[in-house]
């Protein structure tokens, strides 16, 4: 009577280790798409900081431009970085992020220059408001980067590394904004 058991067992035990295994990747697998997915909304958040940030940079410059001579070419800089943030990846937005930094330090140093323009309100309020903006994306940078860094973990370690390959998974890029505010910036018009 065992004997007509044991191949019973052996098969229960089989389809077990089966589901258990099925189990196992649905759940890895879920859990690299939630990551992807988050990564993908705190980076169209940053966008949307960013494009924010450019309008901001935009206003201020046009505050400033009646004081000092801008060449067009910077006008038309902040337009295209503006038009560029909706599609730009992680790397693109590294190099958006830095060339509006070099800006803005270069607009607040000619608003220094003149004290008119730099007890200005609306001058004052625009340099606040954008600040506020880069903590802004400093925070949804730091949220993207442990998100990465999750996803990434993941996509290394054994056994979610077999089930990232099978679905085609890549490692997620980190945004590495420079984060050179006390440098002095140059100032060339």
């Amino acid at each position: 009577m065992l004997e007509g058991l044991i191949p019973w067992i052996a098969g229960g035990i089989i389809v077990l280790v089966l589901v258990i295994l099925v189990l196992y990747f649905v759940g890895i697998y879920n859990r690299l798409y939630t990551l992807k997915n988050s990564s993908e909304a705190t980076l169209g958040q940053i966008r949307v900081a960013m494009k924010k940030r450019l309008d901001m940079i935009d206003q201020l410059l046009g505050a400033v431009k009646s004081y000092a001579k801008f060449e067009q070419e910077t006008l038309q800089k902040v337009t295209a970085m503006r038009a560029s943030v909706g599609t730009a990846g992680p790397g693109d937005l590294n190099k958006i992020e830095q060339e509006s930094r070099s800006l803005f330090g270069r607009l607040i140093a000619v608003a220094e220059n003149y004290p008119d323009l730099k007890t200005s309100t609306t001058v004052l309020n625009l340099q606040e408001a954008i600040k506020s903006v880069e903590d802004e994306i400093a925070r949804q940078r730091y949220t993207y980067n442990n998100i990465s860094q999750q996803f990434n973990i993941l996509c290394d370690t054994i056994p979610s590394s077999f089930v990232a390959r099978m679905i085609g998974m890549k490692k997620l890029d980190y945004l590495q904004f420079e984060e050179q505010i006390n440098t002095p910036p140059k100032i060339e018009f």
